[in-house]
């Protein structure tokens, strides 16, 4: 015994590792509770993407219309950063909640919880899901004045994050009239050049769209936006692999199947009077989802006796 201990390896490590290897895009559903976090963590997924408009909607209730607020999205994050902290969460950080100053402390406090990697966006501060319409933006020199922050926060953490640079300019525009497919590529060009680890085109509107960024953006990883019913047309991981992308995130995954399911039971439920007619989980299933053994086993380890 030499008296040292081997640290785990870090979410951010473990999310550029994976992002090393080229043959392999890594596949992040979107998870927005606990509960859908646990759900994926149980199918064998390697990557988490904690979604913004679900976080507004779960947690608050409320449209995404940046009505979350910093320490919203914080908490969840954490929460979901923590369920297991081998699997690498990547967290939508939003404007990054104010000027510069507020960007470096959304990123330290993303990290200090252990999230993989957060993505910035170039909207206003009344900002909107990517993939509504109407979007605004703010200059380029403010734009990349967040991503400088974000970046300088992360070397100064020691650099693990993985900071993602997100533009909506495909569909927003700027005070400058500027807005398009090539002011997209614009901006993220700059912000390779500050030195961001990844890029996020945001509502990309056809396959011709995916592979031009692709040819057009730096040789750094660049993320796929699959939200369903959006902007984007949606394409299989096996094909947005071949074409290049690194990062294929499903926000919508999750509660495109809950939202279906739990009106099919409601209708059930005032018609019949009871839930639809097939098996039920069951409490204790419910909560074995949710680490029951490994809790009632970890009491009973320090000599616990209650769940006996």
């Amino acid at each position: 015994m030499n008296g040292y201990t081997t640290q785990p390896m870090s979410a951010g490590k473990k999310l550029r590792q994976m992002l090393s290897n080229p043959s392999k895009t890594v596949v992040a559903p979107g998870v927005y509770d606990g509960l859908t976090a646990r759900l994926a963590l149980e199918s064998g997924a390697e990557c988490l993407y904690m979604t913004g408009a679900g976080t507004s909607m779960s947690r608050l209730g409320m449209a995404d219309l940046g009505l979350a607020t910093f320490t919203d999205m914080h908490a969840h994050a954490a929460m979901i950063a923590s369920i297991n902290s081998s699997v690498p969460v990547i967290a939508d950080a939003d404007t990054g909640y104010g000027g510069p100053i507020n960007v470096a402390h959304t990123v330290r406090n993303y990290a200090r919880s252990g999230v993989a990697g957060l993505h910035i966006e170039d909207q206003v501060q009344e900002k909107r899901c990517g993939h509504l319409s109407g979007k605004l933006l703010v200059s380029r020199e403010v734009y990349f004045n967040r991503l400088r922050a974000a970046c300088k926060a992360r070397d100064e953490m020691g650099g693990d994050i993985v900071v993602i640079a997100r533009t909506d300019a495909r569909a927003g525009t700027d005070p400058e009239g500027n807005s398009g497919f090539e002011e997209a590529v614009i901006r993220l060009k700059g912000a390779v050049e500050i030195g961001v680890d990844c890029l996020f085109f945001e509502a990309l509107q056809s396959e011709d769209e995916m592979k031009r960024a692709i040819e057009e953006l730096p040789k750094v990883p660049v993320l796929l936006n699959m939200v369903q019913g959006g902007k984007t047309p949606q394409i299989s991981n096996e094909h947005a692999n071949k074409l290049g992308f690194r990062i294929v995130i499903w926000p919508c995954l999750g509660m495109e199947a809950v939202v279906p399911a739990y009106r099919n039971a409601l209708a059930s439920l005032y018609q019949t009077g009871k839930p639809p007619a097939k098996e039920n989980m069951g409490p204790n299933a419910l909560f074995e989802i949710c680490g029951l053994k490994e809790l009632m086993a970890f009491d009973e380890s320090v000599g616990g006796k209650a769940y006996r």
